[in-house]
């Protein structure tokens, strides 16, 4: 009997042992595709949805006009339609066979089997929703002509990467993040609570759309030889690398030009910040004639880092001004 009794034990330690390795292996699985997840709406790019969205904030503030809740709803609709194009990005490169395994940037998702095509896009139609909930919400606060804006915005989310002419694969990337990444979201930002527009901000929103340009500007040197052997045409692909180190330069150089409504009214020793972004910035620069293949993927966050600094600069000039 006490044989039998420790043989029990031993059988449900082994049970229980069994479990709870199972409990783990289920943890581990769930805790990667989370992490699968996060990487396919790449983070260290979002700062170009957010960034101009606090800027739209910050002008709203200092002119007495801010309201929180509308602020925190173009947030949401900013983010949520970045990783939304970025779902359908990985998604339907994949289908156009795009993602090569010559690839050079991060791995991508579906393409590395880690999420499947029809998840990625039930996960595109889902996040597209919830910032479309979003930008209905905004509509009824300030007004139904909104209503063509976000379906553009939604529009252009799929067609960046679907249907029979994909924006990104005709040299179109670059007016729409002009365009969706500084100018709209800036303006309409500080639109929804103002209710009125501000000369100001349609110059700030054009020196952090150039800036954010810079990242696709970035991702598309990187992938120059992929994309002309998969068809893409990228700008950088029309008209070379060469171009691309100059259309960079040029983009960082004129967004702190567009920024002259506001760099007039500042004290004289602001100066030195915006000088010391320009060195920061040519630096970053640099790194397209240093580096090659998968090292630019620094030079990506780099890219990004600028937005984020110079966005920053900005909302503090705001308020010494």
């Amino acid at each position: 009997m006490i044989l039998d009794k420790i043989m029990n034990n031993d059988n449900k330690i082994m049970d229980n042992n069994g479990g709870i390795m199972e409990n783990n292996k289920k943890t581990i699985e769930n805790n990667a595709r989370i992490r699968y997840w996060v990487e396919a709406a790449r983070p260290k790019t979002l700062a170009a949805s957010v960034c101009p969205v606090l800027l739209g904030c910050a002008l709203a503030y200092v002119d007495g006009q801010a309201r929180p809740l509308l602020a925190v709803l173009c947030l949401l609709v900013g983010l949520l339609s970045q990783v939304a194009s970025n779902f359908a990005n990985d998604y339907f490169d994949f289908k156009h066979g795009i993602d090569r395994e010559d690839r050079l940037g991060p791995e991508r998702a579906v393409a590395g089997g880690r999420i499947s095509p029809r998840a990625m896009l039930w996960g595109t139609f889902i996040v597209l929703g919830a910032a479309s909930l979003c930008g209905l919400t905004l509509v009824v606060y300030s007004g139904w002509w909104l209503l063509p804006v976000g379906l553009a915005i939604v529009a252009t989310v799929l067609a960046y990467s679907a249907g029979p002419y994909p924006l990104s694969q005709h040299g179109w990337g670059d007016v729409c993040v002009l365009l969706f990444y500084g100018i709209t979201p800036v303006s309409l930002t500080y639109y929804v609570q103002a209710l009125s527009f501000s000369e100001l901000s349609l110059w700030l929103s054009l020196s952090v759309g150039l800036l954010s340009v810079n990242i696709l500007v970035v991702n598309n040197y990187r992938d120059y030889e992929q994309d002309r052997a998969s068809g893409k045409r990228t700008t950088i692909v029309c008209f070379g690398r060469r171009f691309g180190r100059l259309f960079y330069l040029a983009n960082g150089i004129g967004a702190i030009l567009l920024s002259w409504p506001l760099l007039l009214t500042l004290p004289g020793w602001a100066y030195v910040l915006y000088g010391a972004f320009l060195v920061l910035f040519l630096l970053s620069w640099r790194e397209l004639y240093r580096y090659e293949g998968r090292a630019l993927n620094r030079s990506l966050g780099h890219a990004a880092r600028n937005v984020a600094l110079y966005t920053f600069l900005l909302i503090l000039s705001l308020f010494l001004a």
